[in-house]
């Protein structure tokens, strides 16, 4: 089945790609902010459970209102998100089904039900339960969406670094044989951290963003001040802890995916004592010659820096794109990196062992002879000795492994640089607040509002490192996006790549306009909240 697919339309392959991007980064324009006003509502509504001030409900209820219109249109995409899967990606959920599969199945039986039935409560459940009952249902909202967050973050983590499994030759499958090395493996579980942080910090500069707002236009002056005071706290240790996640990740990103890391740093050439870039001018439109080795121009490192973020040793050997090339250095764990002719050397091997494998299979009917058991074991074992690198077996040239250099390098850096200017941003919101002097401070509320775009900008980066550092893998080292595809006519991808982008153009317009419409409205006071000064 596998050889067959290496004749798929080239069209087929690009439109399935750019709509699964297309979705996935519509997509991940409300999950964050989801995530994020799940931890900022469930603050407000606990103050207002142990102190009792109703300006506090008015609060929480005026921030699930938003929270809400927003979580409507996370579901929808991420929905489709999912059908992708199998309709333009069959080969893929064929080869890998029964690992990546259940990881989805549990987030949708368990953690959508979970935040699905909550939800209702949290929104209509004010006069119906009592007040601690009320509470637990809006922290168990935000728990089962991040819980829904952490099985979709373990299925793309096995992608990134498939563990946990073994291929079955008379299946043609991946079978999973320890959930908890594909659940629990240290790239998910900092892939998680990563991502929830930073989809705090969206809903933090939101919530700072719509306070300040208010702020400029006079209204709502207390309930701005007290939910720019939450909302700056909350971004200001999300940030922090982004940081600190970041820095793991991206350890873990050299252990496991060194490709992505050379791209991310647009290193040619490895070596010890590595600096890490802060500044370079790496043209954003042309994939660089890496094979020259020419060190970018206007390079600025921090000395030895990278050498540390990947091995933890302010010494440690830091392989280029060449370096992973040519192999022949001893990588992260300990062993002897073979180069790319000797991967895909392994790759073919097992292509051709499945292959004969599965053709003797056949002419035995089910009856194998003495001999052709021996045979059949012979084989399986090049299988799985050569599994490994199965999917360099489908390489041509070095040119296909290299990921693209310059959206990888300014991805990074603006994912970086937006970071660090959140974590400055959030201690002067707090530093102001402290000093009762925010109000007046025009141009700190002004760029609050300015802000909302670049977060998001910020967050979406992150992904396409994510995404497009893996390239050309769907499963990394095992499978490459052209036999993962499913064999379909590509005028067909291409017409609703084009009606999934009107669909969720007008998703994302008509949310935005509620959004404003809300926030304009502003929140709705119980009898015994004192009214806000105009």
């Amino acid at each position: 089945m596998l050889n067959l697919l290496m004749n798929i339309d080239a069209g087929t392959i690009d439109w399935s790609r750019a709509q699964f991007a297309l979705t996935a980064i519509y997509h991940w324009l409300f999950v964050p902010l989801t995530l994020g006003l799940a931890v900022i509502m469930g603050i407000m509504e606990t103050v207002y459970y142990r102190t009792g001030n109703e300006l506090w409900k008015d609060m929480a209820k005026f921030w699930q209102k938003l929270f809400g219109i927003n979580f409507a249109m996370g579901v929808a995409t991420g929905i489709i998100l999912e059908f992708e899967f199998g309709t333009n990606w069959s080969n893929y959920s064929w080869f890998v089904g029964d690992i990546f599969g259940a990881p989805l199945a549990i987030e949708g039986i368990v953690a959508f039900f979970m935040e699905s039935t909550f939800v209702a409560v949290m929104f209509f459940g004010w006069k119906k339960v009592s007040k601690g009952f009320h509470l637990a249902s809006t922290w168990l909202t935000g728990l089962g969406a991040t819980i829904s967050a952490w099985w979709i973050l373990v299925a793309n983590a096995w992608m990134q670094n498939p563990v946990g499994c073994e291929f079955n030759p008379d299946t043609m499958r991946n079978e999973m044989v320890s959930f908890a090395d594909v659940a629990f493996s240290s790239f998910a579980v900092n892939k998680f951290c990563h991502t929830v942080t930073s989809a705090w910090i969206v809903g933090a500069v939101f919530c700072v963003a719509v306070s300040a707002w208010y702020l400029l236009k006079k209204r709502e002056k207390e309930l701005a001040l007290k939910s720019m005071k939450i909302g700056a706290g909350v971004g200001l240790v999300a940030s922090l802890l982004a940081f600190i996640t970041g820095d793991m990740s991206a350890h873990e990103v050299a252990q496991k995916q060194p490709m992505k890391l050379a791209a991310m740093e647009a290193l040619y050439n490895g070596g010890t004592d590595q600096s890490l870039t802060a500044v370079a001018w790496v043209n954003p439109f042309r994939q660089a010659d890496y094979e020259s080795g020419e060190e970018p121009p206007l390079r600025i490192g921090i000395p030895y820096a990278l050498s540390f973020l990947a091995t933890h040793d302010f010494h440690g050997f830091v392989p280029g794109i060449n370096d992973i090339i040519q192999g022949g250095y001893t990588n992260a764990q300990g062993e002897v990196e073979p180069s790319l002719q000797q991967k895909i050397q392994m790759g073919q091997t097992a292509i051709t062992a499945l292959n004969a494998y599965r053709k003797l299979k056949e002419q035995a009917k089910g009856k194998p002879s003495e001999a052709q058991t021996a045979q059949l074991k012979a084989y399986a074992d090049a299988i799985n000795a050569n599994m490994k690198y199965f999917g360099y077996g489908y390489i041509k040239d070095a040119s296909q492994v290299v990921p693209n250099v310059p959206v990888n390098f300014w991805a990074f850096r603006i994912m970086v640089g937006f970071g660090s200017l959140f974590i400055l941003f959030f201690m002067v919101v707090l530093y102001m607040l402290h000093k009762k002097d925010i109000s007046v401070r025009k141009w700190l509320l002004r760029l609050a509002i300015i802000l909302v775009p670049c977060v998001y900008i910020a967050s979406e980066s992150g992904w396409l490192v994510a995404e497009f550092g893996r390239q050309p893998w769907t499963i990394q080292d095992m499978m490459p996006t052209w036999i993962a595809v499913s064999d379909i006519n590509s005028g067909s991808v291409m017409l609703t790549f084009f009606l999934f982008l009107l669909l969720f153009t007008t998703m994302l317009i008509v949310e935005i306009s509620i959004l404003i419409k809300q926030i304009k409205k502003g929140p709705d006071y119980t009898p015994s909240t004192l009214t806000p000064q105009p």
